[in-house]
């Protein structure tokens, strides 16, 4: 599995401020997504980590919305079911990177101001909100979503399932 972490902020800043190995819970938490959706590929993703000014500007140039928001997901992948791969052919070279064979799936934008600041109002760890919002990420790029009561339930229970499991709760 392939992710690719790039920051467009002081790195050292947050990564000494979140107190565990970021990339090595990514690839924990990318794994235990993976699994549950049952994903018989190797995959590819990109994390990119920002603030809440670079976040915003994303956030209106790609949806029409100036406000700073706490993550953005750019799936690579359209689904007609949630987690349903089955779509998915290797012979279709347009899913897969050409020189690493694995699946894209897409890119993550974090924004780590709001991780720090939800996890107070939140009142737990930097690592929970941390590991949350690659979760929530992780199950769009998997084709979830949350705009209809039945798909924000149905999100939400993946959710707490995966974070359950790793031991990663509130």
């Amino acid at each position: 599995m392939s992710i690719i972490c790039s920051w467009e902020i002081e790195a050292e800043h947050f990564e000494q401020s979140l107190g565990f190995p970021v990339e090595e819970t990514i690839h924990q938490l990318t794994e235990a997504v993976l699994d549950e959706e049952g994903l018989e590929y190797e995959a590819e993703l990109s994390v990119v980590f920002t603030d809440s000014e670079g976040i915003r500007e994303v956030n209106r140039e790609t949806r029409g919305l100036d406000v700073p928001t706490d993550v953005l997901s750019f799936p690579m992948l359209e689904f007609e079911a949630p987690g349903d791969f089955s779509f998915v052919n290797e012979e279709d070279g347009d899913f897969f990177d050409p020189v690493t064979g694995e699946l894209l799936l897409g890119d993550i934008l974090l924004n780590m101001d709001r991780v720090f600041l939800q996890a107070e109002e939140y009142g737990h760890s930097a690592h929970r909100e941390f590991s949350f919002l690659i979760v929530h990420s992780l199950l769009h790029l998997c084709g979830y979503d949350h705009m209809e009561e039945e798909d924000r339930i149905l999100m939400e229970e993946k959710q707490r399932l995966i974070l359950d499991r790793l031991g990663i709760s509130r």
